[in-house]
């Protein structure tokens, strides 16, 4: 099989990949919360060089009143991409990729927000990607699931995100942007805290039910490591320490 044009002559070598990684190890995470202030709720979710800002408002009364839910708040989520986030200027506005992904997000966080607490409202989830290196739709997820948090919304529990895939024959943890336009396999997974239940699942490219096995266990195990680091933070943010009380 012939290389696609651009591609270096290898991913992984000798058990490394690119940026010096082994096949199961994350880029480094960043997480902050509450950093947009007029935002009912706000976080941001980075894996290496890829960036996500999410901000909330709501639950608010939803307009036009004709549209209301009488049972239930009315979800609304928006991705996009910054036109700088990529090498080459992206198109401001929406796009079928931003569509999609905003309907897929959607999806995910409807299984743990208890929407049926606040009729007639809507609750809008903004969520930017800033700068793109790969798995943007993983941190873009997790940035809403603690801005979400952050604005006080009712959830069952943090919707957790991260993606695995394959390159050179190897099975990894975590695509980074060579790793996603020129491996075999991107796969992106989220599951609902450390959970077996998973709540999406995107895969481009081919493999055998072997390996899909696996990467979904690694994708479990890493949505696992990110929960605890995001419910680590939630808890420094909102948890108070024992100096703090007696303060």
């Amino acid at each position: 099989m012939s290389k696609k044009v651009g591609a270096p002559e290898a991913l992984i070598v000798d058990g490394k990949r690119l940026d010096g990684r082994s096949p199961n190890e994350f880029r480094p995470i960043n997480i902050e919360i509450g950093t947009l202030k007029r935002a009912n709720g706000s976080a941001e979710f980075r894996f290496g060089n890829t960036y996500a800002l999410a901000g909330v408002m709501g639950p608010r009364p939803f307009h036009p009143k004709a549209l209301q839910d009488p049972q239930r708040s009315i979800v609304r989520v928006n991705y996009a991409m910054a036109p700088f986030s990529t090498k080459e200027r992206s198109k401001p506005g929406k796009s079928r990729r931003s569509t999609e992904i905003s309907k897929v997000i959607n999806e995910a966080l409807a299984n743990v927000i208890f929407a049926e607490d606040y009729p007639r409202t809507g609750i809008d989830l903004f969520l930017v990607i800033l700068q793109a290196d790969a798995s943007t739709r993983c941190a873009a997820l997790n940035a809403a699931s603690l801005a979400l948090a952050d604005a006080g919304v009712p959830i069952r529990d943090l919707v957790v995100s991260c993606s695995v895939g394959k390159v050179d024959g190897t099975l990894i943890l975590d695509v980074a942007g060579l790793e996603d336009n020129f491996g075999d396999v991107d796969m992106a997974v989220a599951t609902i805290a450390n959970q077996d239940k998973i709540v999406l699942l995107q895969m481009d490219g081919i493999i055998t039910k072997e390996e899909f096995m696996t990467l979904i266990d690694m994708a479990k195990k890493g949505c696992g490591q990110i929960y605890d680091m995001m419910k680590a933070k939630l808890y420094e943010k909102y948890v108070a320490t024992p100096a703090e009380e007696g303060a």
